[in-house]
């Protein structure tokens, strides 16, 4: 990225966008942070309790709801489920009813196949509680859970309900749902898979309110989805990121709730399938309803109101789809209640199709199924021919195109002046360093953005990166990552932007490394503008001085020292992020971490909005919470780029400390604890649970 732009241009100013949710996890950090350390941030003491309190309470047994589900009411601050209780493990009926029934909070994962006796049976569950699946192995067969009046706080999660189906849609007799609630409030469903039971997958009733179901599959039944039945407008529900497919009805049906908010769901009539839809989203009796960004394919009345009802559509998507196509009225404001982002509708398939129901990092120890743990290979690299490879990039070479499991490229110490790529069909690639500090293992080039290449043109800042990374589920940890380029010999070249680190992917790990350069050092994007890219450095350490930390994934920096550079010829000036968020996603979050370096007083700033070529529909991101700063930063740490103002773009500050922190002000911008609680770490990864591999 240039650091020098085109003159100031008029632009049309947009309100600030609403702080963004994800699926908050409770990820541990903890500690004093020790610059210069080969331990890390954290002592070693220190990193001893942060390990033993991760492995009692993982991210998964903490997690708490988003949406309706955390908002505080009934004396009911969020929804937490049962972290505050012993973690168990059960595989058989008894054993699930006999905890899920406690009076206790506990967290219960169910390992393996239950099938229920009778057929039928709904176990039911009290108040303070965590139902999980260890990954995608458990299984409730023939029956499911119904939450009583009253019962509160309760976590379905990562489970698949199924077949309860005794032959006969709509069969009184057998009227067996996955999940019932009768007058329970918050409650949240979440990454499951509720398939053929015999009358509905999710029933909400009388008046259970503060509900959130998010990242489920429902499929292969007659009556989805139902809520209401009552005079009263109570219920209070978000309805997010659910797959429903081969449906009939109640997709879902709502009647009489004071606020419903569906949206990024997909709705999908499967041409040629056995069950045929009658209508999918539904608003009826009083309720008022605000459906946004989802998609409907190939169903019949995508969505219908009566007479009583709101419903206010906006940015839905319907292709293949006939019948009523409704909306009315004015509903309400839902980020008058909680913080949330919305996903492209036209992206929600795709996204949708790979990322609900139940996945293998929740209710597991790690982020992979055995079978791919057992499947990972090691390759080794080494310079002096002890290794298969001598170069890091023939370890990648020797990758099998569109590899379905892990393989762990092991360098041991020594400089590699090289440039790596992992192309894009070399998915779960690990870049290890062997040695006993991440300083023993270098890879290291010095082309910047003007050097020439061989063939003719030159690098461009992209380009010249000396490790890029275009491949998903990528790690690297215990080595280092530099640019050498030598800005103040190669002043008559044009384009100074080195890149160190350039990652374009979804899901990658930066665990406990170092990358190192001066302007533009870690370019954080993502494979194309709409396309998501998460990325999480972990107990790590970033150097630079313009920009440094740089471009449009959903990139967290946690628990590391950020280090500010003195420019080529001694001066003090420089800039540590430069988001490009794309409108809807998240941007850069550094938190828990440290900023600091041999610099001026108030001589950086925290970031500046970069609109890449000028493109005024770019929301640049960046937060700053839980960290020290040294005197570095600039009373005013936020500032304007290329004629954008930052302003209308989202840049704030939480809790930070240090002779760099201020007070809040017009031009230093901090969040509200509201706002913050929707601005954690977890919230930027969403269903991804990083975890060494």
């Amino acid at each position: 990225m240039r650091e020098q732009h085109s003159k100031a241009r008029p632009r049309h100013r947009r309100s600030r966008k609403a702080l963004v949710v994800g699926v908050p996890l409770a990820l541990t950090a903890a500690g004093t942070l020790a610059h210069g350390t080969d331990l890390g941030l954290l002592g070693a003491d220190a990193q001893e309790q942060a390990a033993a309190s991760t492995a009692a309470a993982p991210a998964w047994a903490t997690a708490t709801a988003d949406s309706f589900a955390s908002v505080d009411s009934l004396g009911q601050k969020g929804t937490y489920g049962g972290r505050d209780g012993q973690i168990v493990t059960v595989k058989t009926q008894a054993d699930l009813e006999k905890y899920a029934t406690a009076a206790e909070p506990h967290v219960i994962v169910v390992a393996g196949t239950i099938t229920m006796n009778p057929v039928g049976k709904e176990i039911k569950v009290r108040s303070d509680k965590t139902i999980v699946g260890a990954g995608t192995s458990g299984h409730i067969v023939g029956g499911g859970f119904f939450l009583g009046q009253g019962v509160h706080n309760v976590i379905i999660r990562n489970l698949t309900i199924r077949d309860a189906y005794q032959g006969i849609w709509n069969d009184k007799d057998h009227d067996f749902d996955a999940i019932q609630m009768d007058g329970a409030h918050h409650v949240w469903i979440d990454q499951n898979d509720l398939r053929h039971m015999a009358d509905g997958l999710i029933d909400v009733r009388k008046d259970s309110t503060n509900v959130t179901v998010s990242w489920n599959k429902l499929s292969q039944n007659n009556k989805t989805f139902g809520i209401g039945w009552t005079e009263n407008v109570k219920t209070d529900i978000t309805i997010h990121h659910n797959w429903i497919r081969e449906t009939e009805q109640r997709n879902p049906s709502t009647d009489n709730a004071a606020h419903a908010h569906l949206y990024n769901n997909f709705l999908e009539d499967v041409a040629g399938t056995a069950i045929k839809s009658s209508y999918g989203n539904y608003s009826r009796g009083r309720t008022a309803m605000v459906l946004e960004n989802s998609c409907f394919q190939g169903m019949n009345n995508p969505v219908t109101k009566d007479s009583t009802a709101t419903l206010v559509q906006r940015g839905n998507v319907f292709s293949g789809t006939s019948g009523r196509n409704e909306s009315g009225g004015t509903a309400f404001d839902p980020k008058a209640y909680y913080a949330y982002t919305l996903d492209t509708a036209a992206d929600v398939p795709a996204l949708l199709k790979s990322t609900a129901g139940p996945r293998s990092s929740i209710g597991t120890t790690g982020s992979a199924d055995a079978s791919t743990k057992a499947a990972a290979t090691t390759l080794t690299v080494a310079k002096d021919g002890s290794g298969q490879y001598s170069t890091v990039q023939g370890a990648v070479n020797a990758v099998p195109a569109n590899n379905a499991s892990r393989v762990v490229i092991a360098v041991k110490p020594g400089t590699y002046r090289e440039t790596v790529k992992v192309p894009s069909n070399k998915p779960h690639v690990t870049i290890q360093g062997t040695g006993g500090s991440r300083k023993d293992t270098v890879i290291v080039y010095n082309n910047a953005a003007g050097t020439p290449k061989p063939g003719g043109g030159t690098y461009g800042t992209g380009g010249s990166a000396t490790v890029a990374v275009e491949a998903d589920d990528f790690q690297a940890r215990n080595l280092t990552i530099s640019n050498d380029f030598d800005e103040k010999a190669n002043q008559n070249l044009s384009g100074h932007q080195a890149v160190a680190l350039r990652t374009a992917a979804d899901k990658v790990f930066l665990d406990g490394i170092i990358t190192e350069g001066d302007q533009d050092t870690l370019l954080l994007d993502t494979a194309a503008k709409d396309r998501l890219g998460r990325v999480y450095v972990r107990n790590s350490h970033v150097t630079g001085n313009v920009d440094f930390i740089f471009g449009r994934a959903s990139a967290v920096i946690d628990r590391s020292v950020i280090t500010l550079k003195k420019r080529w010829d001694g001066t003090s000036a420089g800039y540590v992020t430069a988001p490009s968020t794309a409108a809807n996603r998240k941007g850069i979050l550094i938190a828990n971490s440290a900023v600091n370096g041999d610099v001026s007083a108030s001589s950086f700033y925290l970031g500046r909005p970069w609109h890449a070529g000028g493109d005024a529909t770019l929301d640049p991101q960046t937060t700053v919470r839980n960290t020290t700063l040294s005197a570095a930063v600039k009373s005013t740490p936020w500032t304007d780029m290329s004629g954008f103002s930052w302003k209308d773009d989202r840049f704030a500050e939480y809790k930070n400390t240090g002779p760099g922190s201020g007070p809040a002000g017009s031009d230093r911008p901090h969040l509200s604890d509201a706002q913050a609680a929707g601005q954690e770490v977890a919230d930027w990864l969403g269903d991804w649970t990083p975890a060494a591999s």
